[in-house]
């Protein structure tokens, strides 16, 4: 095992394994979920608030953090880490899967990616090489390169098109790198994201291009786009084939509680999602016994706790009845208790399943997860 990352336990009965990857910022548990800080925050919570979770590693996007608070402030502030004030690792995504989806304001050469800026109407190119540029400068521990990511239902000639552009600017992507160094005093690593949408043939060859990068890590990219939720396992049990077993696996986008059980399964270490933020802030919370809408009228005159077993400091604290008042009201505070609540589901989430893999005992346990979390509300 290399000293970045190193495979604790395997699962006798699944391809889940539980391991340990090495930061500047810290030891990080595999397998593990990154709540989603796009902006260099996470919605509704603060910086110590997500430090208390038993997590060290969240996500931020380049692209938006490019627009706002755009290099100059990062570069002044000594990177992301030191201007929001968080000790953790970091992952910033390329912003590739935002400017594909700008369409119209957007336009993909051999080159890179031309667009106009959401916000003001802006031009900017970005190429694999300046998306490096942007990361050194940001300083995050995780630096994904540029890919094209097209949606689940694009045919064919679209996805092969768009694996050998990812291939290609992967390639550049590796020699900036290589050629670069870290404008602080930590360690960046920098991820490839295979790409060839649910065609096994398009994974094995983006696969194998990208191996011979020999990345530390690499990502799953062009998945939760749309395709139906049979063919994403499928493509990631091929991915569990593919890629090297010695090597950190991330599945981007991704995704449910049963997304992150039934993906550990076949072999991921990573995740991220918005899911757990954003559908907090729309009244749903997740339990081990399945989701909450806690606007429901039942919850009106619920005085139990919201939830004992997700070891929430405010679920411990406040009721489903006084949660489901806040929503009726709009108070900010309780999309601050429902997203503090859901990214505690979370993190336990992965650490239950580390502690079952170490154990022997993650398949026996998932089926049991899955059918209790499955029941309906």
């Amino acid at each position: 095992m290399s000293n970045f990352f190193t495979i604790l336990q395997s699962d006798q009965d699944t391809s889940a394994r539980a391991g340990v990857i090495k930061t500047s910022h810290g030891n990080i548990n595999t397998p593990f979920f990154m709540p989603v800080g796009t902006y260099g925050a996470v919605k509704t919570q603060s910086s110590e608030e997500i430090a208390n979770l038993p997590s060290s590693v969240l996500l931020s996007n380049t692209y938006h953090l490019f627009l706002r608070p755009g290099l100059e402030i990062l570069q002044t502030s000594k990177g992301l880490h030191q201007f929001m004030k968080w000790n953790g690792a970091i992952l910033t995504d390329s912003g590739g899967f935002q400017i594909f989806s700008l369409k119209g304001l957007r336009n993909i050469s051999n080159d890179g990616v031309t667009f106009q800026s959401h916000l003001d109407g802006s031009k900017h190119h970005f190429s694999p090489e300046k998306i490096v540029d942007i990361q050194r400068i940001i300083g995050s521990d995780f630096m994904m390169m540029l890919d094209v990511c097209p949606s689940g239902d694009a045919d064919y000639k679209t996805c092969l098109d768009a694996l050998n552009k990812t291939t290609n600017w992967a390639k550049r992507s590796m020699k900036q790198y290589n050629c670069t160094e870290t404008q602080y005093d930590h360690k960046q690593i920098i991820l490839p994201i295979v790409q060839g949408g649910t065609n096994k043939d398009l994974r094995k060859k983006s696969t194998m291009e990208l191996c011979s990068l020999d990345a530390k890590a690499y990502a799953i990219g062009g998945l939760a786009v749309g395709e139906p939720k049979p063919e994403m396992l499928e493509t990631v049990e091929w991915m569990d084939e593919l890629l090297p077993k010695d090597k950190p696996r991330y599945l981007m986008g991704v995704g449910t509680p049963e997304d992150l059980v039934n993906n550990v399964a076949r072999g991921i270490d990573m995740f991220d999602c918005v899911i757990p933020t954003r559908n907090a802030r729309n009244g749903q919370l997740f339990t081990f016994n399945g989701k909450i809408n806690i606007r429901n009228s039942k919850y009106k005159s619920d005085f139990n706790k919201i939830d004992e077993n997700t070891f929430s400091p405010m679920s411990n604290i406040y009721s489903k009845a006084y949660l489901h008042h806040l929503f009726k009201t709009e108070e900010i505070l309780g999309y601050r208790i429902a997203t503090q609540h859901n990214l505690y589901f979370y993190i336990n989430l992965m650490k239950i399943m580390q502690n079952k893999i170490i154990k022997g005992q993650f398949n026996h346990w998932s089926k049991e997860f899955l059918f209790n979390y499955n029941r309906k509300d």
